[in-house]
């Protein structure tokens, strides 16, 4: 279930950006607005929304959504591996510590005839 949410939530994202790079800026025609009577001005009314303006709102708030849910999913997945697993007793002084790949010096090696003297 959290991988489909997760795959879902990524195509929400895919789908905003490229709504959003479609999308003509607000700007675009700052040249058109100074002197030509446009009804698109700078600082003036949007006029009706495009219907690309209102799929990235849709798809924006589906992917608030997939965020939110992505978040519980995983606050519960928590919860349940914190239940499964056993508490862990506390090392003691006299217990040793196993390190992987770790191995002690010998306490005390044998010489042998090759330190030199005859």
């Amino acid at each position: 279930m959290y991988s489909f949410i997760l795959l879902v939530h990524v195509l929400f994202c895919i789908a905003i950006l490229a709504l959003v790079l479609l999308q003509q800026g607000k700007g675009a025609d700052v040249g058109a607005a100074f002197g030509s009577g446009s009804a698109n001005s700078v600082f003036g009314s949007r006029g009706p929304a495009s219907f690309l303006f209102k799929l990235t709102i849709f798809f924006a708030a589906l992917f608030f959504l997939s965020s939110i849910t992505l978040t519980v999913l995983q606050k519960q997945n928590i919860a349940a591996a914190n239940l499964l697993a056993p508490p862990s007793a506390p090392l003691s002084a006299s217990q040793p510590v196993a390190v992987a790949g770790f191995v002690p010096p010998a306490a005390t090696l044998p010489h042998s005839a090759s330190t030199g003297s005859s």
